[in-house]
C-alpha cells in the first residue's frame, strides 16, 4: 500500500513530537517514581524505573516534616489573590489601550512594552525599599521611617507583581480583535465604559482571561526570590521557599524519596489548574497574536 505524499511528513512530525514528549515527561516520571520508593531502594543499581513496593507514606512524612500545611495556605492566598488582582487591573489596562482613544496612548503603550525588558534583579532593591518605607504601615510615619512597612505582610508580597506589561499586551491584543460596533452600540444605548467592559468585553474574552490566569497563577505558585526576601517570618513562608528550606535541613541521600514527594506535592496544584483551563489556554494564546 502506497502512502500519500502528505501522510509521510505528517507521520514523521507526529513521531518526532511523540519522542520529544516522552523525553520531556521522563523527569516528571522519575520524580514520581522516586517519591514512591522505600529509602533503601532509591540508590539501588541498576536503577529501577518502577518501584518494587509503592510507599505513599513518603507523602505523609514530607507533608508533616516540611510544615506544608502552613506553606500551602500562604501560597494559595498569594497566588489566588494576586492572580485576581492581576486579571482585573491588566484587563482594564488592555481594554484602555485597545478601545479608548486619548492623547499619548501609543507612547504610553510603548513605555509599558519597554518595561518588559527590565530584568527583575535590577528593580529588586528599589521594590524592597518601597515596601519597607511604605508610609503609615508597620510602624512607619508619614515619611516611611521608623518601622518595617509592609515587610512580612501579604500586601507587601502581592502588590509589587499585580501589574505586568506582558499581560496588558496580551489583553490589548485580544480586545483589539473584538468588533468596535458592539461598543459603539452600547454607548448609544447609554452604557458606561465600565458596564461595556463588564457585560460585553469580559464574556467574550474567556480564553484570554483563562490563559493569563494560568500564567499568573503558575508564576506566583513557583515564586521563590521575592517571597524569600519579603517574608522573613517562618509562619508566612510560601511553598517554594519552604521546599528549599526542607531540602537544606539535614537532607541525606537516603531521604531523596521524601524530597521528591515534597516536590510532587508542590506540583499538583499547577497541573490541576492547567488541565482545568487547557481548552481556553491554547485558544487564548493563539488568538492574542493575530492582530496588532
Amino acid at each position: 500500500m502506497k502512502l500519500n505524499k502528505q501522510v509521510i511528513p505528517r507521520l514523521t512530525l507526529y513521531i518526532i513530537l511523540s519522542l520529544i514528549s516522552i523525553i520531556m515527561t521522563l523527569p516528571l516520571y522519575w520524580m514520581i517514581s522516586v517519591s514512591l520508593k522505600p529509602p533503601g531502594e532509591v540508590y539501588e543499581y541498576p536503577l529501577k524505573f518502577i518501584p518494587t513496593s509503592i510507599n505513599f507514606g513518603n507523602y505523609k512524612i514530607a507533608w508533616v516534616q516540611a510544615n506544608f500545611a502552613i506553606y500551602f495556605g500562604n501560597t494559595v492566598i498569594y497566588a489566588v489573590i494576586g492572580t485576581l488582582l492581576t486579571l482585573i487591573l491588566c484587563s482594564l489596562g488592555g481594554y484602555t489601550f485597545a478601545k479608548l482613544r486619548f492623547p499619548g496612548r501609543n507612547t504610553l503603550f510603548v513605555v509599558i512594552l519597554l518595561s518588559m525588558m527590565i530584568p527583575f534583579a535590577t528593580i529588586l532593591v528599589p521594590l524592597f525599599l518601597t515596601i519597607k518605607r511604605f508610609p503609615l504601615m508597620g510602624g512607619n510615619n508619614l515619611f516611611g521611617e521608623g518601622g518595617s512597612g509592609l515587610i512580612n505582610t501579604f500586601p507587601g508580597l502581592i502588590l509589587p507583581g499585580i501589574v505586568s506589561g506582558y499581560y496588558i499586551f496580551l489583553f490589548r491584543q485580544f480586545f483589539s480583535m473584538l468588533p468596535d460596533e458592539l461598543i459603539f452600540a452600547a454607548r448609544v444605548d447609554g452604557c458606561s465604559e465600565f458596564r461595556i467592559f463588564w457585560e460585553i468585553i469580559v464574556p467574550l474574552s474567556k480564553p484570554v482571561f483563562v490563559a493569563i490566569g494560568i500564567f499568573s497563577f503558575m508564576w506566583r505558585w513557583n515564586a521563590f526570590l521575592w517571597p524569600l526576601i519579603v517574608m522573613t517570618d517562618p509562619k508566612k513562608r510560601v511553598l517554594q521557599v519552604g521546599l528549599g528550606i526542607f531540602q537544606g535541613e539535614q537532607r541525606t541521600g537516603a531521604e531523596w524519596n521524601l524530597m521528591m514527594a515534597a516536590a510532587a506535592i508542590a506540583l499538583i496544584p499547577t497541573v490541576v489548574v492547567f488541565l482545568m483551563g487547557q481548552k481556553y489556554f491554547t485558544r487564548g494564546i493563539a488568538l492574542t497574536g493575530i492582530k496588532g
